[in-house]
């Protein structure tokens, strides 16, 4: 197996590492926030998706001889930014997190389960990610408002950067806003030891506290948008390379792993996407059965980011709320613009997925329930009456 290796695996599986980690661990970090953790707990949460993450590539990779890349749920996350602070805290939303693996368990190893997940009409499944993605988007074009010159910098760099190579876009907006950092706003020595000691920061455990308000508003809407927007769609990319793992088993494991991360504050981890992309393809090699080196590789350096994490959030963290979620934003636009698609390609669905969207989007909170699964729920209801209306 180790004379499989080639140097392109190699340079791949640290370009999809890079790539992963930095379009989105800002993401990840405000939705944590959101749901009330604290410093500590981000930092924990961070620190373990990467950990279970890269166990589980590394796991499924090896086993099954394939390019199985692995991701935290970037929508997910995004999720987790518009619902807010929940009854119960972070305590609540770590028993959503476990029920939301729980059920991707039972997806893969119950098969009705897992038809009627893939059966939730894919307009109304994109339509409730394009609602959550909606006001993350917009933070960029907010952050102008605030903040005009660095709002611009930010903005006019991932637009630069996104003609020659879309991949390094947002990186390069996060190392611009770093430069920010340093030279515009000034970070002081005594920050910079606040960094330092973030970087010794111990993984926390929580406990789950397990609420219906929590389980329901968050958990299943937590599972159906990893689900839709992540397993589902990462397991096509896999196809589209010719590679046919069973879908059950990628489902369970993965949704085991989330368990495994959720009392320390990861949120998920699924089938990656776009990364998938990268590994799967030319580029980590022209040999088809060599490639799941790239994926494997990409688990190694996940392992290696693991002891820097928190001093990573650290520096984040000092800038102003309004760039954070600027990088955020632009890491999402392009997710929010393939489920606006999604939305509206099948025509005799989209006045049900407009509903879906406009109340997710509106952030509604009813029964202590969030908007993601009242869009979801009255798109269904919308779709079944005009399917009955018809018959």
């Amino acid at each position: 197996m180790l004379k499989d290796i080639t140097p392109k695996a190699v340079f791949t599986g640290f370009l999809t590492t890079f790539v992963g980690f930095a379009a989105s661990f800002a993401v990840v970090m405000q939705g944590l926030y959101a749901v009330g953790a604290t410093d500590a707990q981000v930092i924990s949460g961070l620190m373990m998706l990467c950990f279970f993450k890269a166990i589980c590539e590394i796991y499924l990779s090896l086993k099954l001889k394939m390019p199985i890349t692995i991701a935290w749920s970037t929508p997910g996350a995004a999720l987790l930014a518009s619902t807010g602070a929940m009854q119960g805290g972070f305590a609540a939303a770590v028993g959503a997190f476990c029920v939301a693996g729980a059920l991707v368990v039972l997806a893969g190893l119950w098969k009705p389960l897992e038809r009627l997940v893939s059966n939730i009409p894919l307009s109304l499944a994109n339509a409730m990610l394009a609602g959550v993605l909606l006001p993350l988007c917009l933070a960029p074009f907010i952050a102008i408002n605030d903040f005009p010159l660095y709002g611009l910098l930010i903005l006019l760099t991932w637009i630069g950067v996104g003609q020659i190579n879309k991949l390094w876009a947002v990186p390069a907006a996060l190392a611009v806003f770093a430069i920010i950092l340093f030279v515009g706003i000034g970070v002081t020595s005594e920050q910079m030891q606040t960094v330092g000691a973030a970087a010794f920061v111990f993984p926390e455990f929580v406990t789950p506290h397990f609420t219906w308000q929590a389980m329901i508003g968050v958990g299943v809407p937590l599972f159906i948008v990893t689900m839709a927007s992540q397993n589902i769609t990462g397991y096509g990319v896999l196809r589209a390379y010719d590679y046919a793992p069973k879908a059950g088993e990628l489902f369970w494991v993965t949704g085991l792993f989330t368990v495994f991360s959720a009392p320390f504050g990861g949120h998920g981890i699924n089938l990656a996407a776009i990364t998938a992309a990268m590994c799967a393809s030319d580029e980590a090699g022209p040999d088809h059965t060599k490639r799941y080196w790239a994926s494997v590789m990409s688990g190694i350096f996940y392992l290696m980011l693991v002891p820097i994490v928190g001093a990573a959030i650290a520096f984040v963290a000092l800038a102003p709320v309004a760039l954070i979620k600027a990088v955020a934003g632009l890491a999402l636009i392009g997710a929010l613009v393939g489920a606006l698609k999604g939305t509206v390609e099948a025509a005799e669905e989209r006045e049900a997925a407009g509903l879906t969207f406009l109340i997710t989007a509106s952030g509604i909170s009813l029964l202590g329930i969030s908007a993601p699964f009242w869009g979801l729920l009255a798109g269904i209801a919308m779709l079944a009456g005009l399917k009955w209306r018809k018959s």
